[in-house]
């Protein structure tokens, strides 16, 4: 297999990073729209669009600042900061970053509500359909983990066997998909507990993944992504500690 991957339409040459990731954003969403219609939704239309336009200005600036502090080198080091830092986008920012506008539209308009669980596996589905973009760059793009000795280690454009970090991301969101299934059939969740346990879930597994990624490494020899990981966790903190709490009590 040949890194990056590019798709031939008409008299055009397409890297298929960016076809799968526009896929992955429009499928996303008009998975989000049928979850709605089928499921219902506790957020008034109003206040429901307020939120989708929280997420996605909050997303656009996390993801691009937390991409851009992977490496402060070449951030700061470059002709144009500004360019750079446009350039440059991570997931966990996007993630942290929605969640930051989200709450933050939510005090500002009075809505209690969770708002997050409609969202959760239309984001799996997109996160799995842009991380198959990811693989297809290969080396050329950093999303691809450190040299490996392991069988399943993967010639990524650059003639070294490495960590295929994306083909686990795949993994491990399909894993994850199955979980919240089962534990939602299994138990009487509250009200954003599905969208608690994605982030919790996802936040951990970037922090671990990120040891087998090359970067910049700040404190305690952790990256920009891997704090921002921990930070998110904390703000989770109480879930991690008392689970049971995402447990809708049954009263006699």
């Amino acid at each position: 297999m040949h890194f990056p991957v590019y798709v031939s339409l008409f008299t055009l040459t397409i890297p298929l990073h960016a076809i799968t990731e526009t896929l992955g954003m429009f499928l996303g969403f008009r998975y989000f729209l049928y979850l709605r219609k089928q499921q219902g939704d506790r957020l008034p239309d109003p206040n429901r669009l307020w939120v989708i336009i929280g997420a996605i200005f909050g997303a656009l600036l996390g993801s691009r600042i937390l991409g851009a502090l992977e490496d402060p080198v070449a951030l700061w080091s470059g002709p144009n900061p500004l360019r750079y830092i446009y350039e440059n986008k991570t997931i966990v920012g996007g993630l942290l970053g929605g969640l930051a506008g989200v709450e933050s539209i939510k005090l500002a308009i009075g809505e209690k509500q969770s708002s997050g669980d409609l969202f959760t596996y239309p984001l799996i589905l997109a996160l799995i359909i842009g991380r198959i973009g990811c693989f297809s760059m290969g080396v050329h793009e950093e999303t691809y983990g450190l040299p490996t000795a392991l069988p399943w280690g993967m010639n990524l454009g650059d003639g070294l066997l490495r960590h295929p970090v994306s083909l686990y991301e795949i993994a491990f969101l399909l894993i994850l998909a199955g979980l919240l299934y089962i534990i939602q059939q299994k138990y009487t969740l509250i009200s954003g507990a599905r969208f608690q346990l994605f982030m919790i879930g996802y936040l951990l597994f970037r922090f671990l993944l990120d040891f087998i990624k090359p970067g910049a490494r700040y404190f305690i020899g952790l990256g920009s992504i891997q704090l921002a990981c921990l930070a998110g966790l904390i703000y989770y903190g109480r879930t991690i500690i008392a689970p049971s709490r995402l447990i809708q009590k049954q009263y006699a």
